[in-house]
């Protein structure tokens, strides 16, 4: 879980973070002075070898001293995974398919839970796809799931075609988001400039809008999600048949965009410690944004440039209900102490259990899904 205590983090002067800050101040100058913070959050992530997701510098791991930045439910507890299981095994059985697909696997410990856990269930995987743009990360998973032989593969994109399962933990909330901001009630772009040595805001007036109007005559800072929904959209023209269950923290589009929600979600993690600036220690910090479930939903639906139908969804949750419909506190029953007290940081209220969200959609004849049984959210998208 990516922690949520704010601290103020002096800015990096390690090589690494010098040369990613020179690429992108290069960046800037290239495009006139002025990029949208999409492109800035996309630098900083992925630049190849300087980026955050694509460098040596640890990231997932439990305490700070391992020099990581935050933990994952995977790596907090094989439960999480153990009862991801129940429903990726329901899932491959419904759609008739027999291939899962992670996103943007981290360690690969969540792949350990779902293939040791679905083998044990008698679910025969055929194939176990990962996509992942790091090849820091790539190593550490191929070390991880090395015992699975060929049965894991790794690719850098989809392909124009594919059936199976699909899940993506926090992938959502790495996506670019592009920021809009209100300022004595005009909207502008934030950006991200080069002035006086260092990388600073700057404005551009847009005709660019939220989804939903916010009321009140307040400046205000959000976020849209552009890139994120066309990654949905990608998904649906791809997969013939399958189903996709995304975990991630956010909200439907009346909640995130609230008036109230006026400073944005965009948010950074260094040394499992946060923080709100991302225009320092650039390419040592993750910078992530909430993810807006509603805009995920709409865009999964959408019919497809050749007229075929999008996903249907199966359900929208909080990861509390997700992981107890699929059998999580019957497998803490049979865990050890220290495990079920681990796991309880799953789906407690003040934990990751009503902060984070699930969301199922799925191609070909939907069903009534068992993550969804009960304390289904769709209605509130």
């Amino acid at each position: 879980m990516r922690g949520v205590t704010t601290f103020p983090h002096p800015s990096s002067s390690s090589a690494l973070t010098q040369a990613l800050q020179a690429h992108i101040q290069a960046d800037i100058a290239a495009h006139g002075g002025w990029i949208g913070f999409d492109r800035f959050m996309a630098l900083a992530l992925y630049t190849p070898g300087l980026g955050y997701y694509a460098n040596e510098l640890a990231k997932f791991g439990t305490f700070p001293a391992s020099g990581s930045d935050f933990i994952t439910a995977p790596e907090m507890t094989p439960l999480f995974g153990q009862t991801l299981a129940a429903q990726v095994a329901e899932a491959l059985q419904q759609t008739g398919t027999d291939e899962v697909w992670e996103f943007g696997a981290g360690s690969g410990a969540l792949a350990t839970q779902l293939l040791d856990t679905l083998q044990t269930l008698g679910v025969q995987v055929r194939r176990y796809t990962i996509v992942d743009l790091s090849g820091s990360l790539r190593a550490r998973q191929q070390l991880a799931l090395a015992r699975f032989g060929d049965t894991v593969r790794w690719v850098d994109a989809l392909p124009a075609q594919f059936d199976g399962v699909v899940v993506g933990n926090e992938v959502l909330d790495a996506m670019p988001v592009q920021l809009l901001a209100r300022v004595q009630g005009q909207w502008h772009e934030r950006g991200v400039a080069w002035h006086e040595g260092a990388f600073a805001w700057a404005d551009r007036p847009t005709d660019l809008r939220p989804p939903l109007a916010i009321d009140g005559p307040h400046d205000y800072l959000t976020e849209i999600h552009p890139q994120g929904q066309a990654f949905i959209r990608t998904l649906a023209a791809s997969m013939g048949r399958g189903a996709v269950f995304l975990l991630d923290y956010g909200f439907g589009e009346s909640e995130y965009y609230h008036p109230q929600r006026h400073m944005g979600t965009v948010m950074c993690h260094q040394a499992h410690q946060a923080d709100s600036n991302p225009l320092v220690a650039v390419g040592a910090k993750d910078i992530t944004a909430h993810v807006d479930f509603t805009g995920i939903a709409l865009a999964a639906q959408d019919d497809m440039a050749d007229g075929q139908p999008g996903f249907t969804v199966l359900g929208y949750t909080t990861q509390a209900h997700f992981l107890m419909n699929c059998g999580l506190l019957s497998n803490m029953e049979r865990s050890a102490e220290a495990e079920r007290a681990l796991a309880l940081k799953l789906i407690h209220e003040h934990e990751m259990g009503e902060f984070f969200k699930v969301i199922g959609l799925c191609k070909g004849e939907p069903w009534d899904a068992l993550g969804f049984s009960h304390g289904d959210r769709t209605h509130r998208l």
